[in-house]
C-alpha cells in the first residue's frame, strides 16, 4: 500500500490506488501512518463508486477495530447517502470539559483523593442502575434534548445548553411522543429509564479531574475562561444502552455479544412504529447486507429510510448528551456533599465524536460522517455562539490517562478536513516494549507521575498504559500545521476514574 501514498506536505498524505473512487488524506506525518489493514480499509471504503463526495479524512488516531467495515478517526462525506456502516455504533460519543472553582491552591491532594473514592460509588462505570428517572423523562429527553434532564433534576451547571453542541437537541426542534415511538422500540426506553449517570465499561470512557499547565493562547485562554493552576473535569462516554440497541436496530451490523444480540431480537419483535413500511423495506435491506452483500449499506439522504435513521440517530444522541449533564450534576452534588463548597460547574463545551450531520462544504449540502473525530469550525461558522464566533469551537484532544491533553479551538484553515480534528492520538502503530503487562505496574507508574487512578476494575485497564500511544505533542504538532486546530491550553491528568 505504501508505494500509493503520496507526500503532500510533513503533515499530510495522500492515498489512492485504482479501486477508489476518491482519495483519502491522512492527516500527519509518516512517522504516525496506521498500519495496513486500516489503509485496506480506507481502500475497500472508498471503492464503492458513487458514494463519497470528493475525499476521504483520516485523522492521526484513525485505527481498525475488530468488527467494523470502516476504520475509526476517519470522516467519511456523501453528497446523496446516509451511509450507518461508516460510523462506530454509538451516537454521540463524546466528550466534555468543565470549569470549577477549584485550583491548586484551593484543593489539596486528600481532598482529591477523599472526593474520587466518593465519586467511584457516585459515577458509576459498570453498572446496571445509575440515576433513575421515569419513562416520560426518557421520552422527553429523546424528543427535546438536555432541557428534559435539567427541568426533572434541577441541574444548574452553567451554560449547559449554551455550550453543548446543538443546544443539546440533535434534532434541533421539539418532537412529538410518536416521532420517538416510531424510531425506537418502547423496550430500549424503558431500560433507559435506569441507565443515565453511568461512565460505562468501554475501553477508554472516562472521568479525570485535569489541571491546566500550560497556557498558550492568552487571549483564547481568557475568553474561555481558562487560568493556569485551575482544575477542569473531563468526561468522555457513549451514549450508553439506549444508543447501542438503537443504532443495532437501524443498521447491518453483528451484535458483539448474546445481551445485545437477545435485547434488539426482543426490540425489533415489540417494535410498534406507524413507520412499519419504511421500517420493514430498511429491515430487508438490513438482512440483505448481513447474509448477502458485502457493499455498504445506503439510506437515501432524503429519502423515507433516511429520515426515520437519523431520527432514531438523534433521539439516541440527546440521550448521549443528557447522560454526561447527569454526571456532571452528580459529581457537583458529591463535592457540596463532601466539602460544603459549590464547585461552579460551568461547561466549557459537550461534543460528539460520533456523528452524522448535513454540513455545507465545497458549495454542496452534504451528509458528514465522522466516526471518532470531532467537528471543529472555525470562527466564520460559529458565528451564531456568543463566545466561539470569536475563537472558533473548542475541541480536546486527549491522549493516555498518563499523558498530557490539549484544549484547542477550530479555525477556518481546516475546510480540507471538512472541519475534523482528532478525538485523541490513538495506539502506536508497534507494540511498546515500554508497555506494561499488568494492574500493579500501571497503578506504580501513574503514582510515579503523580496520577491516582480510581476503580480499574477491567482487566484490560492496562490497554489505556501511555506505552501504547501516539506521541500527543507529535501529534499536536501536525494539528497546528495542518490547521486543523489551534492549542489554547494544556492540561495534564491528576486523578483518573474508568473501568
Amino acid at each position: 500500500m505504501s508505494t500509493n501514498i503520496t507526500k503532500k506536505s510533513q503533515h499530510l498524505q495522500e492515498f489512492k490506488t485504482e479501486k477508489m473512487s476518491v482519495p483519502a488524506l491522512f492527516f500527519m506525518s509518516e512517522d504516525l501512518l496506521p498500519e495496513e489493514q486500516t489503509f485496506a480499509q480506507a481502500e475497500d471504503i472508498a471503492s464503492n463508486s458513487d458514494t463519497f463526495f470528493h475525499h476521504t479524512i483520516a485523522m492521526p488516531d484513525v485505527c481498525s477495530k475488530p468488527g467494523r467495515k470502516n476504520a475509526s478517526g476517519t470522516t467519511i462525506v456523501s453528497e446523496k447517502y446516509i451511509l450507518p456502516q461508516v460510523n462506530d455504533s454509538d451516537p454521540n460519543c463524546g466528550m466534555r470539559l468543565l470549569k470549577t472553582s477549584f485550583n491548586e491552591e484551593n484543593l489539596s491532594t486528600q481532598d482529591i483523593d477523599k472526593l474520587f473514592q466518593e465519586l467511584v460509588k457516585v459515577v458509576p462505570t459498570k453498572k446496571f442502575v445509575g440515576t433513575t428517572v421515569p419513562f416520560d423523562t426518557v421520552v422527553d429527553i429523546c424528543r427535546g434534548g438536555t432541557s428534559a434532564i435539567i427541568k426533572h433534576l434541577g441541574i444548574t451547571t452553567k451554560n449547559e445548553l449554551t455550550n453543548t453542541q446543538c443546544g443539546g437537541n440533535f434534532f434541533g426542534r421539539e418532537m412529538t411522543r410518536q416521532d420517538i415511538f416510531d424510531v425506537i422500540p418502547k423496550l430500549y426506553l424503558h431500560f433507559a429509564k435506569y441507565r443515565l449517570g453511568i461512565i460505562g465499561a468501554a475501553g477508554n470512557h472516562f472521568l479525570d479531574l485535569m489541571k491546566v499547565t500550560n497556557i498558550v493562547d492568552i487571549e483564547a485562554a481568557q475568553k474561555l475562561g481558562v487560568q493556569k493552576g485551575q482544575y477542569l473535569f473531563m468526561i468522555h462516554t457513549g451514549s450508553g444502552i439506549l444508543g447501542q440497541y438503537t443504532m443495532y436496530t437501524h443498521t447491518a451490523k453483528k451484535r458483539e455479544h448474546l445481551s445485545q444480540a437477545l435485547m434488539v431480537t426482543l426490540g425489533k419483535l415489540t417494535f410498534n412504529s406507524k413507520k412499519k413500511d419504511v421500517y420493514k423495506k430498511m429491515q430487508t435491506a438490513i438482512e440483505k447486507h448481513m447474509l448477502k452483500d458485502d457493499s455498504l449499506l445506503k439510506y437515501d439522504g432524503d429519502g423515507p429510510d433516511g429520515e426515520l435513521y437519523m431520527n432514531a440517530r438523534a433521539a439516541a444522541s440527546n440521550f448521549g448528551t443528557a447522560n454526561r449533564a447527569v454526571i456532571t450534576h452528580n459529581i457537583s452534588e458529591a463535592i457540596k456533599k463532601l466539602f460544603g463548597r459549590d464547585p461552579e460547574m460551568d461547561l466549557i463545551y459537550d461534543l460528539p465524536h460520533i456523528s452524522i450531520t448535513r454540513e455545507e462544504h465545497f458549495g454542496k449540502n452534504v451528509f458528514v460522517h465522522r466516526s471518532n473525530t470531532s467537528r471543529a469550525y472555525g470562527p466564520s461558522k460559529m458565528s451564531h455562539h456568543p463566545v466561539y464566533k470569536e475563537t472558533g469551537e473548542p475541541a480536546f484532544i486527549p491522549s493516555s490517562m498518563a499523558t498530557d491533553a490539549y484544549i484547542c479551538v477550530g479555525t477556518d484553515r481546516n475546510a480540507e478536513s471538512f472541519y475534523s480534528a482528532p478525538h485523541g492520538t490513538g495506539k502506536g502503530k508497534n507494540s511498546n516494549e515500554e508497555a506494561i503487562s499488568n494492574k500493579e505496574e500501571l497503578f506504580s507508574k501513574m503514582n510515579s507521575k503523580g496520577i491516582k487512578l480510581y476503580n480499574a476494575q477491567s482487566s484490560i485497564v492496562i490497554n489505556q498504559d501511555s506505552a501504547r500511544y501516539k506521541n500527543i505533542d507529535r501529534v499536536i504538532e501536525g494539528v497546528e500545521a495542518n490547521g486543523v486546530a489551534h492549542v489554547v491550553a494544556k492540561m495534564q491528568p491528576v486523578a483518573v476514574l474508568m473501568y
